[in-house]
């Protein structure tokens, strides 16, 4: 066997009988295919009847003794196979399917692969429409019948220039549990299924030659539990069929005459085709018997009769209810004495027109394997791969979450096109983002996204894959839905615009605070959860009055704002001067003159800028020229009830008590309850909802409220 590894590439065909199962491999060359190994095995049981498997696991374990057998003659692993289908509950199809050229075209193999593959797409939707029953069918094999150029038939469309091209095609359904019983005792064994035919199909590849397809013959392939015809006119097979009647029924009724088992009453069906006038054999009894072939044929007459009756009247049927030319039979069952003669009785026709093909019509078969069979047994397990060769690749079988597909493969199918085919949703396979929220700020709009979620995951046969990976035909597709990601969640206090506080100088003391927000009309704090739709305006000011309570320090008497009377709901912007009287406390500024009066006004429905700000920076513009022009004049400047405690000015310290701790406050000749904030650790932004408490001396303390030596402070949070 050294030459069997430079052939290349080589072919393994699996005849899958409901006797039997023949396991043939080899390679098609100039002179013909060459038959490098051969294997028959028969089932053990009863695991098929009438060419469906009712036993997957013990198909399965008899497909695997084939494949080992035929590994060890070859020296070379088997992970490939062909296979093909008895024509039980067949259904047939077939169409016509045309493609025009924008001018004058040469045609092309492709071309002629595309319009076959538009012809069984087309066969595919023509039969579901009609499909009237609750089973699932899938194409298993298609013969083209008649090529056209320009309208006019043709032997072979390729490198002819032609405008308008066309193809009459008959394509053949088999019912989903036929297809998965096969494809599933395959797999058992450890294969992969390369292509599927149908076993008529296979069949007339080697028993009649295109040569001969011109006459209207039929062929019949008789098995162990279908009977399998297919029809040839003008040049092609214009139809299938099949009957559920074969050899079995004919060992069935020697099982009864002899009281014998299965497996013996084969034995005595074989020993009649050797043309032996006596069979001995041994009854279930355990006793060695003798019996006349004559009374055996006679016993089976009745039943052949049967048989060719069926089959006679489905050829008429399929051949326009009239008899064929001839008739070639291939296949164990008819092989029994009378069979052929009988046939052409009841189809009417010379009994020299139906004949046993076996190795009469296997001239361009070179077998390699010296114990090879060359009989009518053999001629459909060499067709099966050679039908590797007429129609290889052109669909294939997969199972996606569970679900058997039928796809027409291009050459280049991916796990994409699979979930095409089931309609898998497109938002299962790609990450999903959780929802967004839209709002407008400032009257413009804004878009917060949700996260991504985890993209789908994807296995091929347990492997990771994507989208983009390539299957074959067996692979089993396994796609976990990606999943959702999280609902856009937004709060106030991460608007950029809010980040930034507003910085104010309130009785001579810069304080910072934070910017608000009005939603909808009403004000909300940074905690707020924007909503979908949501209409939000920053306001960069506080009116004195929300300065006053946000310091805890209640408005007593005079207002100054940049040095201009003011009332308590004067806006207040970045960088202003505000100046009042604290209630209770001492006066840091006092000027009631000329005060003006603004209209009141709430603070949620206050714009960003109305003009004020402008106008109050332009005031505190022309208050430092003053105070500038002032000091040119000899003047300090110095107001002493601005200095506190203390009019000398000369920093002062001052010890107090606070959380606990002794504090010594510096650097200023006076002090107030905000000032301990710069030198206690305490983070104000850290509230987490929680409410602080500010005590001095154990009472509530203001912000603005004067401190003396041996104060005792405390300040901490406590849950609202």
């Amino acid at each position: 066997m050294g030459g069997v590894k430079s052939q290349g590439s080589l072919v393994f065909g699996l005849d899958i009988g409901t006797r039997s199962i023949v396991g043939t491999v080899g390679y098609k060359a100039d002179d013909g295919f060459h038959v490098l190994a051969q294997e028959i095995k028969e089932h053990e049981s009863r695991a098929m009847l009438d060419g469906q498997i009712h036993d997957i696991g013990m198909v399965g374990s008899t497909i695997l003794s084939v494949k080992k057998r035929l590994e060890e003659r070859l020296g070379k692993e088997l992970g490939e196979v062909c296979i093909a289908a008895a024509g039980r509950v067949l259904r047939t199809v077939t169409v016509n399917v045309s493609k025009e050229f924008e001018s004058e075209t040469e045609v092309t193999d492709e071309d002629i692969y595309n319009l076959t593959t538009e012809g069984i797409e087309q066969a595919y939707d023509e039969f579901q429409s009609k499909n009237d029953t609750d089973m699932k069918f899938y194409c298993v094999g298609y013969t083209p019948m008649r090529y056209y150029l320009n309208g006019y038939q043709i032997g072979n469309l390729e490198g002819h220039k032609a405008k308008k091209i066309s193809e009459d095609l008959i394509a053949t359904f088999l019912p989903d549990d036929v297809v998965d019983g096969l494809y599933k005792a395959v797999e058992h064994a450890g294969l992969h299924v390369s292509n599927l035919t149908l076993e008529p199909i296979a069949a007339i590849q080697v028993a009649i030659p295109e040569k001969f397809r011109l006459l209207n013959l039929a062929l019949v392939d008789v098995g162990a539990g279908t009977s399998d015809i297919s029809i040839t006119r003008e040049g092609s097979i214009v139809a299938y069929g099949m009957i559920p009647v074969a050899g079995d029924s004919l060992t069935d009724v020697i099982v009864q005459k002899c009281l014998v088992d299965f497996d013996m009453a084969e034995h005595i069906k074989r020993s009649l085709r050797d043309g032996k006038t006596e069979i001995e054999f041994t009854d279930i009894m355990g006793l060695t018997q003798k019996i006349a072939s004559a009374d055996i044929n006679k016993a089976l007459e009745p039943y052949i009769d049967d048989m060719t009756t069926k089959v006679a009247d489905e050829i008429k049927r399929l051949n326009g209810d009239k008899a064929v030319s001839a008739v070639f039979v291939v296949g164990g069952g008819g092989m029994v004495p009378g069979y052929t003669q009988m046939l052409s009785s009841k189809l009417g026709i010379l009994k020299e027109r139906v004949a046993i093909r076996g190795e009469d019509v296997m001239k361009d078969i070179i077998f390699e394997d010296e114990n090879a069979h060359k009989d009518s047994l053999m001629v459909t397990p060499i067709g099966i791969c050679l039908s590797f060769y007429a129609q290889s690749n052109n669909f294939i079988f997969v199972t996606f979450n569970g679900t058997r597909l039928k796809l027409y493969d291009n050459g280049h199918l991916t796990v994409s096109d699979a979930a095409l085919q089931v309609s898998y949703p497109n938002e299962d396979l790609f990450p999903k983002r959780g929802k967004a929220i839209t709002f407008t700020i400032g009257g413009k709009s804004r878009i917060v996204r949700g996260t991504e979620g985890e993209s789908s995951v994807i296995t091929i046969n347990g492997d990771v894959a994507d989208l983009y990976s390539q299957i074959r035909s067996g692979d089993n597709i396994e796609v976990k839905a990606s999943t959702p990601g999280q609902d856009a969640v937004f709060t106030l206090g991460e608007l950029n615009e809010l980040k930034t506080p507003i910085r104010v100088n309130v009785n001579s003391q810069i304080f910072e605070m934070p910017k608000k927000a009005v939603v909808n009309g009403k004000l909300e704090d940074t905690f707020y959860e924007v909503k979908e739709g949501d209409e939000i305006t920053v306001n960069n000011f506080y009116t004195v009055e929300q300065i006053a309570e946000f310091l805890d320090a209640p408005l007593g008497g005079n207002i100054l704002v940049n040095s201009t009377p003011a009332v308590s709901s004067t806006k207040v912007y970045e960088d202003f001067t505000l100046e009042y009287d604290i209630a209770g406390g001492a006066v840091k500024s006092s000027s009631s003159e000329d005060k003006k009066t603004p209209e009141p006004g709430s603070f949620d429905s206050l714009p960003d800028d109305d003009g004020t700000a402008a106008e109050m920076k332009q005031k505190m513009a022309e208050n430092a020229e003053k105070a500038e022009s002032e000091n040119a004049d000899g003047s300090d400047g110095s107001d002493d009830s601005k200095q506190g405690n203390s009019k000398s000015g000369i920093p002062i310290p001052l010890s107090i008590t606070a959380n606990g701790k002794p504090l010594t406050l510096t650097g200023k000749d006076s002090y107030v309850f905000v000032d301990v904030f710069d030198r206690l650790n305490f983070d104000l932004n850290k509230s987490n909802g929680r409410k602080i408490i500010t005590l001095l001396n154990g009472k509530n303390a203001m912000y603005l409220e004067p401190l003396k030596n041996g104060d005792v402070i405390d300040i901490r949070w406590e849950d609202v």
